[in-house]
C-alpha cells in the first residue's frame, strides 16, 4: 500500500505494513504519512499513530487504566520548552503478538476516537462519511 503525500507517493516502512496487516482481520485500516510517522485510520478516523516503530493508540477514562497497568506511558513529545502528551498510549508487546487481543485493543481505540470526534462537529461529520460544510450530504 502506497500512501499519498503532496503529490509524491511514500511507501510505508515493513513495520507500518505489519501492523495494517495484522489489523486487517479487524476491520479495514490505513496508513497516512504525518510528521515523523503514520497515523491508522478507519473510515477516515484516526485511531492509532506509529511513531519510531512503536504502535499507539488512542486512550480515553474508558481504556487509558489498561495501558497504565501495563506500565505503558502516553506519547510525547518537546515543543521548545514545553512537554506536549497526546492521547496513545504505546500498544504492550503482548497486544500485538495476539491478533485477537490486538483487536480488542484496536476496538477501544476505535471507540476513543469515536467519542473524541463525536465532540467536535467536523470530526463527526467525517467520521460518519457525510463530509464536511462544502461537501456535507443532505439527509431525509
Amino acid at each position: 500500500m502506497a500512501v499519498r503525500r503532496a503529490g509524491v507517493t511514500v511507501e510505508p516502512s515493513e513495520h507500518v505494513k505489519h501492523i495494517l496487516d495484522l489489523l486487517s482481520g479487524w476491520a479495514p485500516v490505513d496508513a497516512r504519512r504525518m510528521f515523523s510517522g503514520y497515523g491508522i485510520f478507519r473510515g477516515g478516523l484516526m485511531f492509532g499513530l506509529v511513531i519510531r516503530d512503536a504502535l499507539h493508540f488512542k486512550t480515553d477514562n474508558n481504556n487509558r487504566g489498561e495501558y497504565e497497568t501495563a506500565g505503558m506511558a502516553p506519547f510525547h513529545y518537546e515543543r521548545g520548552k514545553r512537554h506536549v502528551a497526546l492521547g496513545y498510549h504505546a500498544v504492550p508487546a503482548e497486544v500485538l503478538e495476539d491478533c485477537d487481543l490486538l483487536a480488542e485493543w484496536a476496538e477501544k481505540a476505535y471507540a476513543a476516537a469515536l467519542s473524541k470526534a463525536a465532540s467536535h462537529p467536523k470530526r463527526a461529520a467525517k467520521a460518519r462519511n457525510e463530509g464536511t460544510a462544502r461537501g456535507r450530504r443532505h439527509r431525509r
